[in-house]
């Protein structure tokens, strides 16, 4: 009789590091939803949930921003408390501020990828309030006036206007913890 080996490929340091980043991210990402409070006047809560979608976009390639976003939300999906002020389920996705759940996960991946190789600091500003805030704002009015049948004006209103300011300043805690971050992962 023969005996059978099973051999098994030793996974490399580089990649355990990335699977441990990847994972790290979306803990992030599920704790940074808890950090939320409502607006009186808006289904849509402030969240440090745009912190942690910048960040994922400032460190991490495209491909893997993209898989973590969906890991992310596929978790939720099925019920896992992940989105904000810690709720769950497909209703959450399909419901009046689904439509921002989605917009992460769209903003993240088409950060990453326009970011490329760079690490700039000026670079991750600029694509997380021209590129990335855009991209979250109108996932969030079309699930906003599709679910809600709100006008596009009232959408504006209550979905973007009164949070522009605040994200525009968790795009710049963002970037500064990216461009950090990336330099230690240099070192």
């Amino acid at each position: 009789m023969m005996d059978k080996q099973t051999y098994q490929v030793p996974m490399t340091t580089s990649k355990v590091q990335e699977m441990t980043k990847m994972a790290l991210c979306v803990a992030l990402l599920a704790v940074a939803a808890y950090i939320s409070f409502p607006l009186p006047f808006t289904p849509a809560m402030v969240t440090g949930l745009t912190v942690a979608v910048n960040l994922v976009a400032f460190i991490l390639l495209p491909k893997k921003a993209l898989l973590v976003m969906i890991i992310y939300v596929l978790l939720g999906a099925v019920g896992v408390p992940v989105f904000v002020g810690g709720t769950a389920g497909l209703g959450k996705i399909f419901g009046p501020t689904g439509g921002f759940i989605i917009g992460f996960v769209v903003a993240a991946f088409v950060m990453s990828l326009l970011r490329g190789n760079s690490c700039n600091y000026k670079k991750m500003l600029l694509l997380g309030i021209a590129v990335g805030m855009p991209i979250i704002y109108v996932g969030g009015c079309i699930s906003m006036y599709a679910v809600a049948g709100m006008s596009v004006w009232k959408t504006l209103i209550i979905a973007v206007f009164p949070f522009i300011i605040g994200d525009v300043l968790k795009v710049i805690l963002a970037a500064f913890l990216a461009d950090r971050l990336n330099a230690i992962a240099k070192r």
